[in-house]
Formats: C-alpha cells, structure tokens, sequence
C-alpha cells in the first residue's frame, strides 16, 4: 500500500474485534458444559423479571443443573437500564466475587452484564471512569475480566458480539454507554429456539435495531478520515468507521432483514424468518461493533431518555419507555436524506437491497430514495407515526437537541458533520413519518 499523508491526524488502521459465537437450535443446552471447561465455580447468572419465567432462562438452568455448576441468580435488570439499575447489578457481583458470567436476554441484560463483570474486576473504579466521554472519563479498560457468556434472547442489538454497555444516564436524562473492546462476551450462544417467545412488536422493534446497525455502519465516515489518529492501539475506539470487513457483515445483514423482517414479525410460527433474524443480528453486531453507528442512534438516546408517558404493545414493563429499536428508526427517513449527500452510492445501495427500483435513478436522489423506501417499510409494519405519536413536539426539540450532543462517540462518525441546527431540523422531520 502506498504511503499516504495522513489527512490531519487521521486513523490509518482498524481492528476487528468480536465475540466467538456458536450458533444453533438448542444450542443453549452446552453452556453447562462450557462452564465446566472454563473451570467456572461461582457463577453469576443475570436476567430480567419476565425472561426468569420463559424457557430460554429454563434452558440455560436445566443446563447448569446437569452439569452442576454453582450458580448465583440475578434477575433485577431493568429493560432499557439505568445508571443506578447498573450500579445495582455491579453491588451484586462484587459481593457474589464470581469468577463466570452469564447472561439470558436482550440488550438490556447483555449489556448490564457486561458492567457488572466490568466493575467488579475493577473494584477501585469511579462508576464515571469507564463511561464515554464527555459524560465520563472514558478511562481505557485494563483489568483482566471474568469469562462472560450471552445468550440472547431478542434479534436487535447484537450484543452478545460487542463491547459496548448502554444506559439512561438519569441526571442529564440521556443514554450513554461504555465501549470497549474489553468487555465484549467470550462467547455468544445464539439459539434460534429462544426467538418463538417473543411477541409481535418486540420482534419488529428489535429488527429496526438491525435495520438502523446495518445501515449506519455501511454509510459511517470510514476509518481513515477519522481522528484523531490514536497514540496507542489500546486508544483506538471500538467504534472506528466504516472498514472494508464491517461493509460485508452490514451489506449481509440488510439482506436478512430485508427478506424475513416482516415475516418474522407477521408469523410468529415462522421459523426460518425468526432464525435468520437472530442470526442478522449477530452479523449486524459484527459491522456495527467495529465501524460503529452515527445520527440515528445518537439522535436516538434522548428520545428514549426523555420519554414521558409512552408504554409500547407487548413489553410488559412498570416504567414508560420507548423501546431502543423503535427509537432509533423514526429518525431514520429524514437521516438519511441528510446523509446521502455523502457517499450517495452507498444509500441507494441500500434502498435498492430493501426493495426500491433504482433502475432510472439519478444519484443525486439517493437519499429521498432511501427516506421513502424506509417510510413505506415502516408503514407497511404499523409503526408509530413519527416522535408525535410517542409523545413529542416541536417544543421538545430543544431538549432533544441537547440531549444529542453528548453523543459524540457516534454522531462524529456520521458521513456529513451536522450543526445543533441541522439536529433540530433532523428531529423536526421525524416528527410525522408518512
């Protein structure tokens, strides 16, 4: 490769970095003994109050049951976590001094997980050193971690393959996370039987997570205009841009969701669509976990961490919530319209994958194309019509303009810089869809 002037200071490399993953109907059954060949004695096996009760968590303890492994059970994660939900979690393991992890469910409790493991082999951290910045230090993770091993039970967030832990930042009213290659599972066990106890709608917000993964990371700035350019590789963010490597799992996982989102929402008997949904969201998770995501997911944040009264069909929760899927794909038309100035090619790439005939098209239109392709998929599944149907208004916008700028460990990574006035006119658009 010829020598090439770095751009001001930009990166020129990237890394890949993922989970192993085992993938297989009733594949869950091995974890006793993955367990076993870690030599695991004390076992933390985290969940949430629903899942406790459904067979993916029975699966999993028949499992450790049968090859007896000592474990302790976990099962206060708080769909869409918080901060505090997070340092409850983190009390447990620290007291529990487990040398395995385990987790059964959606992102929500992968992520809860992580930080649990992450926290407790570093028990002389401050909560904020490991959290992004600005919002924490965004301190490099170099403590050893515990084996973790995901089993998810939701096709969205592709957790079980990343090293990135998200939650509601509760005094900014924001969502935030923890990103590092670190903390990601030893191993994910994707079992497509688990995705048959999902409802209707949690199956289609968790496939508009996959959805919103995979095109993000295929149009991210690439990785060589991104800076600054690390000083040290463990410097260098889990999220890099897009790379020639996350293009093929993003390109592989739109077509996946192109063919069997809908049938997997619409038949829940359907299983073919069901494990190829789980099985997009790992290879979305593959992209996005190393290219990263952009305006979609950071404009998304404060919309689920300013909800007001919104409570969605099929999640059984005490708290409103705006489910993370569905919050980042209302946003997504009027992205990328915007975006699309920016590698064009690439959005129409996209829109022509998810069913729009391109064969006239003038490339200049690329992002309509993509925003009416994206609009008619979301109508054709009964989204809610835009952030007004959730509970905002033109009024909020200032509130969720901020909420979004804190995000720049993605909104950076999006193709075409954005002003706090290019955000509000983003969230004005998404206000009504269709």
């Amino acid at each position: 490769v010829p020598e090439r002037p770095t751009l001001g200071n930009t990166d020129y490399a990237f890394e890949m970095a993922i989970s192993n993953i085992r993938y297989g109907e009733g594949v869950t059954k091995e974890i006793g003994m993955d367990l076993q060949n870690l030599g695991a004695r004390r076992v933390c096996l985290m969940t949430d109050k629903n899942l406790s009760k459904l067979p993916p968590v029975n699966a999993v303890l028949n499992s450790l049951a049968k090859y007896g492994i000592n474990f302790q059970i976990y099962d206060n994660v708080r769909v869409e976590p918080t901060d505090q939900s997070f340092l409850d979690a983190i009390q447990f393991a620290k007291k529990g001094e487990f040398d395995a992890y385990v987790a059964v469910g959606g992102g929500s409790v992968m992520d809860t997980c992580k930080a649990a493991n992450l926290y407790a082999a570093s028990p002389s951290a401050e909560f904020l050193d490991y959290v992004n910045a600005p919002i924490g230090k965004g301190k490099p993770v170099t403590v050893p971690l515990k084996p973790l091993i995901a089993v998810p039970t939701t096709s969205g967030t592709g957790s079980e393959t990343t090293g990135v832990a998200i939650f509601d930042f509760k005094e900014l009213k924001v969502k935030t996370g923890i990103a590092s290659r670190a903390i990601k599972p030893t191993l994910g066990l994707i079992d497509p039987l688990h995705t048959l106890s999902m409802p209707e709608r949690i199956v289609a917000n968790s496939g508009f997570d996959v959805l919103c993964h995979a095109l993000e990371s295929y149009t991210a700035l690439p990785y060589n205009q991104r800076s600054p350019c690390p000083s040290n590789p463990i410097h260098r963010p889990a999220y890099q841009g897009s790379n020639p490597v996350s293009d093929v799992w993003a390109l592989h996982a739109l077509r996946i969701v192109a063919k069997y989102l809908k049938r997997a929402i619409r038949n829940p008997e359907d299983r073919e669509a069901r494990a190829n949904m789980h099985l997009a969201s790992a290879f979305a998770g593959i992209g996005f976990g190393n290219a990263g995501v952009h305006l979609c997911h950071g404009m998304s944040y404060p919309i689920s961490g300013l909800v007001k009264t919104y409570k969605p069909k099929d999640y059984n929760v005490d708290h409103s919530l705006v489910p993370h899927g569905l919050s980042v794909v209302l946003t997504s038309p009027a992205v990328f319209a915007f975006t699309a100035q920016i590698h064009p090619e690439r959005h129409l790439e996209a829109a022509e994958i998810l069913g729009a005939d391109i064969r006239t098209a003038r490339i200049k239109d690329a992002g309509l194309i993509l925003a009416d392709t994206l609009r008619k998929f979301l109508f054709d599944l009964n989204v809610d019509d835009g952030l007004a149907a959730i509970g905002y208004s033109k009024a909020d916008i200032p509130a969720l303009v901020k909420g979004t700028l804190p995000q720049e460990r993605v909104t950076k990574l999006s193709p075409r810089p954005q002003t706090e006035e290019d955000l509000s006119a983003l969230f004005e658009a998404s206000m009504k869809l269709y």
